[in-house]
């Protein structure tokens, strides 16, 4: 079995591994890779689309406006950026923060395979569109957003991006409902039945 600073020193090596990364043509453009942040023993995972401008300058996640909001709907629900593991579906910034492709999607797969594999939360959730089709592939975020289902012994819970929620402001009162959710969520995962799992996503255009 191994220890906690085991699993930290192999997640560290993943993400050394990101910052080196050349496999898709993503890091061309790169200030920094994104690898994500937060200790390999975290109950809850957050995983978001692609770094933004200010997440490429500085090399950590969720440091911009959409940080911000997401720090608040933490902090709401009695919870810290520290406690948590925070990462993207892909860890480079797309130019023009454009909608990563289906390729870039599939090669930095296994960095977040391996990811969870090591964290192993209890919960995911999955800020906006793209990191909600690894599971739910033929969902639509506007129908299922705050439906928690239980996958392979995890909650995976799709909400809004919070880049969407300030661009929508209407959509805000939607996501703090369902980051409400979140504490008794975990409390509760081990009533929750488990669901089958969805086949591999390959469609994304999911609204």
């Amino acid at each position: 079995m191994t220890t906690v600073e085991e699993r930290q020193a192999a997640l560290d090596a993943i993400a050394g591994e990101i910052r080196a990364c050349t496999l898709c043509p993503l890091h061309e453009g790169r200030t920094n890779a994104v690898p994500g942040s937060g200790p390999v023993n975290a109950e809850v995972m957050f995983i978001g689309e692609g770094p933004g401008a200010t997440e490429d300058e500085q090399g950590l996640p969720f440091v911009g406006a959409s940080g911000r909001l997401l720090d608040e709907l933490l902090n709401m629900i009695g919870m810290k950026r520290d406690q948590v593991f925070i990462a993207n579906v892909v860890k480079c910034r797309p130019p023009g923060n454009r909608d990563p492709r289906t390729s870039e999607l599939t090669t930095c797969a296994p960095y977040l395979d391996r990811q969870i594999e090591l964290i192993d939360p209890k919960m995911i959730i999955t800020l906006g569109r793209y990191s909600m089709a690894r599971w739910f592939p033929e969902g639509k975020i506007t129908q299922i957003h705050g439906q928690a289902k239980k996958i392979e012994g995890r909650l995976i819970m799709p909400v809004y991006h919070p880049a969407a929620a300030l661009r929508n402001p209407s959509w805000r009162p939607q996501l703090e409902a369902d980051f409400k959710q979140i504490p008794a969520l975990i409390r509760q995962i081990g009533t929750i039945k488990d669901e089958e799992p969805p086949e591999e996503a390959t469609q994304l255009s999911l609204f």
